[in-house]
């Protein structure tokens, strides 16, 4: 089996190892730097993850296309250029949400949404890059 290779399953299952962690420690944080509530802010970021979860399961589906087609290898550069196209189309899908549930313009969404961005980008780097070196020991184990 190649390192990259996943199935419906471990999608589903690395989606949502990132987003229940991920709403663990944005949730807080944003309803701290806002001034809104936690609970307010733990639906805001479900909403998100539940979004992110899909986007994540279909942009990985085709970048792992992409690899196959062009058989580059997931560099750290590649690793990073990955996290900030995930993050680009999720800005894009998630600002006008941000905007209706606080009842905030879209501009003031899209400030909101780069400060969850700024934890995002690098816990997505580290997180995946953790996750391919556990299942790659892993799989030297089996």
């Amino acid at each position: 089996m190649n390192l990259y290779e996943r199935s419906l399953a471990e999608r589903v299952l690395h989606a949502l190892l990132f987003e229940v962690l991920a709403i663990g420690i944005s949730a807080p944080l944003a309803a701290w730097i806002t001034g809104e509530t936690v609970l307010s802010m733990g639906v805001l970021t479900a909403i998100i993850a539940t979004m992110a979860v899909l986007w994540n399961m279909l942009y990985n589906w085709l970048f792992d296309r992409l690899q196959t087609r062009r058989g580059f290898k997931r560099t750290l550069w590649v690793r990073a250029i990955h996290s900030a196209g995930f993050e680009i189309g999720l800005i894009i899908m998630v600002i006008p949400i941000i905007a209706w549930w606080l009842d905030t313009t879209l501009w003031h969404a899209l400030i909101l949404d780069i400060g969850l961005v700024l934890f995002y980008m690098p816990y997505a780097f580290v997180f995946n890059l953790c996750y391919d070196k556990i299942k790659l020991y892993r799989m030297m184990r089996a």
